[in-house]
C-alpha cells in the first residue's frame, strides 16, 4: 500500500529513465533506501540478496510508490550463482547500466577472538562477493557497452577496532575500486566507492544489544558534525556517482562520515546540534536500538 508520499530526492525525477540498475543487499538498510531513490528517479531497479522475503517486501514498496523493481535471489559469495544471476538479469532487461555493490555484513569481535571461519565469512561478504558481482557485470555486459559501478566501503581509515575483519575487507575493496577504475576505463566503465561512517540504519540492529547500547551513544560524539548519518545521505552520494554528473569521476571514494575520519582525537569536539540531516527517504525506519536508547 502506498504511503501517499514520494522519495524526496534532490535529483531530477527522470534522471535514470530507461536505465537498469542492480542493487545488491537491496532488501534492507542502505540498499533498500538507495533502491527506492533510484526507482523514484525512473530506474528499473533489480534488487539482489539472499532473503526473498525482504526483497519481495522492498519490491512491493517500490511498486506501490509507482516505481519498477524486480528481484534476483542469490548469494554473492557463490561464483556460479553470481554468474547465473547476472545472466538472468541481462536476459530479462537486456543491459545493466549501473551496479550498486552494497551487500555485506560483519559482527563486532576483537581480533584475537576471530577464528578463520569468521574471518573468511566477513571477507567473503565484504570483498570477494563484491568482486564477483562486479566482474560478472563487467564481463557479461559493461565491457561491451560501458556503465557505472559504486562499491560500498566503511570508515576503516586509521584502523577499525572490533571490526578488524571488515576493515581489512573494506580496505581491499578500496584497492579493487582503484584498480578496476584503471583497467575498465577503456570500456567506458567508471568505478567508484562510498565510505559511510556511523549510519542510523537497520544494520545497527544486527549487533548484540548490550554492545550497541554501550557503543552507539559514543559514535555521534566522534563526528565533528555530532550525529549519525541517515540512509538518504548515503544514497544521495551513490546516486551522484551513478549519474552523468560524475562522468569524469572514477577510482574515487566519497566519505560520508560527518568528518569522523578527520577527527584528530587530541582536538576536543564541541557538542552541538547544528547539523541537520537530509532525510529524504519517506519509508525510513528508525533502528530498534536507537528507539531504546
Amino acid at each position: 500500500m502506498s504511503t501517499g508520499q514520494r522519495y524526496r530526492s534532490v535529483f531530477r525525477p527522470d534522471l535514470f529513465v530507461d536505465r537498469t540498475i542492480v542493487v545488491t543487499g537491496g532488501g534492507s538498510g542502505i540498499g533498500r533506501c538507495t533502491a527506492h531513490e533510484l526507482a523514484s528517479l525512473g530506474a528499473s531497479v533489480v534488487l539482489c540478496g539472499r532473503n526473498r522475503e525482504k526483497l519481495d517486501a522492498t519490491a512491493a514498496e517500490i511498486a506501490a510508490d509507482g516505481g519498477r523493481a524486480s528481484i534476483q535471489v542469490f548469494d554473492i559469495r557463490d561464483e556460479e550463482a553470481v554468474q547465473a544471476a547476472i545472466a538472468a538479469i541481462l536476459a530479462e532487461h537486456g543491459a545493466i547500466d549501473g551496479l550498486v555493490n552494497n551487500a555485506g555484513g560483519q559482527y563486532p569481535m576483537p581480533l584475537e577472538n576471530i577464528g578463520k571461519k569468521g574471518w573468511d565469512a566477513v571477507v567473503a561478504n565484504n570483498l570477494t562477493g563484491g568482486f564477483l558481482v562486479a566482474r560478472e557485470t563487467y564481463t557479461q555486459c559493461m565491457k561491451a557497452r560501458g556503465g557505472a559501478i559504486v562499491n560500498m566501503l566503511a570508515d576503516m581509515w586509521r584502523g577499525m577496532p572490533m571490526m578488524g575483519h571488515s576493515g581489512a575487507a573494506r580496505a581491499g575493496m578500496l584497492s579493487f575500486t582503484e584498480t578496476a577504475a584503471i583497467e575498465w576505463a577503456a570500456s567506458g566503465v567508471r568505478v567508484n566507492a562510498v565510505a559511510p561512517g556511523f549510519v542510523a540504519s537497520s544494520g545497527l540492529d544486527h549487533y548484540d544489544p548490550a554492545f550497541a547500547k554501550a557503543v552507539i551513544p559514543r559514535l555521534s560524539r566522534a563526528a565533528p558534525l555530532q550525529r549519525l548519518a541517515v540512509e538518504a545521505e548515503v544514497s544521495a552520494a551513490i546516486v551522484f556517482l551513478l549519474s552523468d554528473a560524475a562522468a569524469f569521476v572514477t577510482g574515487d571514494c566519497i566519505r560520508i562520515d560527518g568528518g569522523t575520519s578527520l577527527n584528530p582525537k587530541a582536538f576536543p569536539l564541541p557538542a552541538h546540534d547544528r547539523s541537520a540531516p537530509f532525510d529524504g527517504f519517506h519509508r525510513a525506519v528508525v533502528p530498534r536500538v536507537l528507539e531504546q536508547s
